[in-house]
C-alpha cells in the first residue's frame, strides 16, 4: 500500500462535471489500494471574485480580514469534492487547513508554514476515508486564520506529504507535464520524462508556472518526489526529484520567461559603505522583492544603480526609496515598465563555456536590446523590451537544439494556487 497526496488546481475543480471527474479519478487510485490525501485549490475564478468583491467595498481592507475571506474559497471545494465522493459509493472527509494541523507564522498574506502535526489526516485514512484538505491555509499560533500566498496549495500538498511520509506527491494541472518551454509560443516544445530538483527550483523562480517555487524548495528539502499529471488525460507526467537523466548533448535545458518585470534606478548616490543595505533593507521590510541588481561604476563618489522588481511592486519600491531620501540621498529616480525577463537553464551549463555569448549574440541578431544580465552556475537571464519576447524565446529554443530533442523543459500554462 502507498501513500499519495493528490493536488488539483482550481481548474481542475472548476465545473461539477470536473469535479466528478476529479472524484472517480481519486477512488480509483484508493481502490488500487493506496491510502489517498488530496489538497485542493479553490474553484476556478472564485479566488479572484472574492478580490473584486472586497475591492467593491474597501480598496483596502485589513489584511487579516483578506485572509479570512479567501480561505473560504477552498472550503467550497473541499466540501463538495468530498460530498461527490460519497455520491459515488466512496469515504471521503475533508479539513480546513487549520483542521489538518497545518501550523503557520502570523504573517497575512504570504504566511509560511512552520509545523504540521497530521494526526487527524492519519485517524482519518485508518478509517478508510480519503482525507481532503483545504489548499492555501492554515493557523498562526495565535489562532489567526492564515494564507500562504501564491502558489500555496502547491506547497501545501508538498509540506503535507513531507509530513506524512508520503511515496509521491503528485500535482494535477491544466498541463500534462514539464515542457521545453510554453507551448503556447513554442509549439513544438517538448516534455520531460523527468528533471532535477534545482533545474526545476529555477525555471519555477524565473517564470514558469507549472510548479510554485516553494513547493519545490519544500520537496528538495523533504526529498519529496513530485510528479507533475494532467487533470485531464491518463499521461505519465514528469517526475521531479533529486538526480534526473540528463540527456547527452543538452546544454540547455529549458527556457523560461517573465511578463511583469520593472526595473527602477537611482541616480547619483554616495557612495558609502552602507547605501545598499539601506535600500534593499528598506524594500525587504516592506515586502518587495528584489531580483537583478546592477551597479555603475563610481564617478566623483557617487553611483548609479539599477534593480528589477515585479511590475505590481514598483510603484510600492519607489514609494519606498522616497521615504528613505533623508537616509540615502541621492541625485533622481527613473523607472522603466513594460519589461520582460527571459532565462535559459540546464544543469550542463557549469561545464560548457560560450553559453551565456551564444544567447546574447542570438539576442543580438534580432536587433534587440538587453537592458539587464544575471546569471549563476545553471541559467542566464536577460532584461528586454517585451514586443519581441516570442520571438525571442522561438530562437532559443532552435539556437539550443530543443527543437530536435526527444526531451526538454520548463513548464507551460497553468495554475499557481
Amino acid at each position: 500500500m502507498s501513500l499519495i497526496v493528490m493536488k488539483f488546481g482550481g481548474s481542475s475543480v472548476g465545473t461539477p462535471e470536473r469535479m466528478q471527474r476529479v472524484a472517480k479519478r481519486i477512488m480509483e487510485r484508493q481502490q488500487e489500494g493506496n491510502e489517498i490525501v488530496v489538497v485542493v485549490s479553490a474553484m476556478g475564478d472564485t479566488t479572484d471574485d472574492l478580490i473584486d468583491q472586497s475591492k467593491g467595498l474597501n480598496l483596502n481592507p485589513p489584511s487579516r480580514e483578506m485572509d479570512m475571506l479567501l480561505t473560504v474559497g477552498e472550503q467550497i471545494s473541499i466540501a463538495l469534492l468530498s460530498m461527490t465522493i460519497h455520491q459515488l459509493g466512496g469515504k471521503a472527509m475533508s479539513f480546513t487547513g487549520w483542521q489538518a494541523g497545518i501550523q503557520t507564522d502570523n504573517v497575512f498574506g504570504k504566511a509560511k508554514i512552520t509545523d504540521i502535526q497530521p494526526q487527524r489526516i492519519f485517524d482519518s485514512l485508518q478509517a478508510g476515508n480519503v482525507a481532503i484538505v483545504a489548499g492555501f491555509q492554515g493557523m498562526s499560533a495565535e489562532g489567526e486564520i492564515t494564507t500562504l500566498g501564491r502558489g500555496g496549495s502547491d506547497t501545501t500538498a508538498v509540506a503535507l506529504a513531507a509530513a506524512l511520509k508520503a511515496d509521491v506527491c503528485e500535482i494535477y494541472t491544466d498541463v500534462d507535464g514539464v515542457y521545453s518551454t510554453d507551448p503556447r509560443v513554442v509549439k513544438n516544445a517538448r516534455k520531460l520524462n523527468e528533471i532535477s530538483y534545482d533545474e526545476m527550483l529555477e525555471l519555477a523562480n524565473l517564470g514558469a508556472a507549472v510548479l510554485h517555487p516553494r513547493a519545490v524548495e519544500y520537496a528538495k528539502h523533504y526529498n519529496v518526489k513530485l510528479v507533475v499529471r494532467s487533470s485531464f488525460t491518463q499521461n505519465e507526467g514528469t517526475s521531479v526529484k533529486e538526480d534526473a537523466v540528463m540527456e547527452q548533448g543538452v546544454v540547455v535545458r529549458g527556457i523560461a520567461f517573465d511578463k511583469n518585470v520593472a526595473r527602477i534606478s537611482i541616480m547619483g548616490v554616495e557612495d558609502v559603505p552602507g547605501v545598499l543595505a539601506n535600500v534593499f533593507g528598506a524594500l525587504a521590510e516592506n515586502g518587495i522583492d528584489v531580483d537583478m541588481i546592477v551597479q555603475s561604476g563610481v564617478l566623483d563618489g557617487k553611483a548609479d544603480f539599477s534593480f528589477t522588481v515585479s511590475g505590481d511592486d514598483k510603484e510600492k519600491a519607489i514609494s519606498v526609496i522616497e521615504s528613505i531620501r533623508s537616509v540615502v540621498p541621492y541625485r533622481e529616480t527613473t523607472s522603466e515598465s513594460g519589461l520582460v525577463k527571459v532565462s535559459i537553464v540546464g544543469a550542463g551549463m557549469v561545464s560548457n563555456p560560450g553559453v551565456a555569448a551564444k544567447m546574447f549574440s542570438e539576442i543580438s541578431k534580432l536587433g534587440v536590446s538587453i537592458k539587464m544580465v544575471s546569471t549563476s552556475e545553471i541559467k542566464v537571464s536577460c532584461v528586454i523590451t517585451a514586443e519581441p519576447l516570442n520571438e525571442v524565446v522561438r530562437v532559443l529554443h532552435t539556437a539550443y537544439g530543443l527543437d530536435t530533442a526527444e526531451q526538454a523543459f520548463v513548464g507551460g500554462p497553468s495554475e499557481r494556487r
